[in-house]
């Protein structure tokens, strides 16, 4: 004999994303279905970002120097980058 497993409704709306994320760690969206419907998504990288190690003594000098500049610290290492790679040729 087959029992079903009695599912919670989904609640109207939630108080905050604390209360969501919260019932949903609790439920599976799989025994919801007919509850959610496929959405089209069309999103642009506005910037992409790159890990790269570099020396300690290197990056200290980097962020007093976009400091003194100014400047994040990811624009003053790209300037200075692009710039080396034009001399470099």
């Amino acid at each position: 004999m087959s029992k079903k497993k009695k599912v919670d409704p989904i609640p109207d709306e939630f108080t905050s994303y604390a209360e969501a994320a919260e019932f949903w760690d609790k439920h599976d969206t799989t025994h919801y279905p007919g509850k959610f419907r496929t959405v089209k998504v069309v999103s642009e990288f506005r910037n992409r970002h790159y890990e790269i190690p570099i020396d300690g003594d290197v990056a200290i000098s980097l962020q007093q120097s976009a400091r003194r500049a100014g400047v994040p610290l990811g624009r003053l290492a790209s300037e200075l980058l692009r710039k080396e790679l034009r001399a470099a040729g």
